[in-house]
């Protein structure tokens, strides 16, 4: 059976709860965020940033648009990452759940 956008939503959530140790209603509350991240990067470009491992800020510029045809690999899902593809850089990148700011 393959899982519904719910379900996926808190699977992230569950994630972030057992990484941050926040909050269940925090944890939720940033996982629908970046639910609503994922939805418009299939429209379009989006603006957003998040904190890299060195803990500097990066404004990324993504999409996940029109980009089947570059994807490699298995494709398997990981609720731990969200991966992206970088406009500017021209290749796919990703980030941890829990370092995720806002999208601007």
């Amino acid at each position: 059976m393959k899982p519904t956008f719910r379900s996926k939503v808190y699977r992230v959530a569950y994630e972030l709860y057992h990484t941050t140790g926040k909050s269940w209603p925090i944890c939720l509350t940033r996982a629908w965020a970046m639910y609503r991240l994922t939805r418009q990067m299939h429209r379009g470009v989006v603006n957003f940033a998040y904190e890299r491992a060195d803990g500097t800020l990066r404004k990324a510029k993504g999409t996940l648009m029109n980009v089947e045809d570059k994807i490699k690999g298995t494709g398997k899902t990981c609720y731990k990452t969200i991966r992206y593809y970088d406009v500017e850089a021209g290749a796919f990148r990703s980030f941890k759940v829990a370092n995720f700011i806002t999208v601007y």
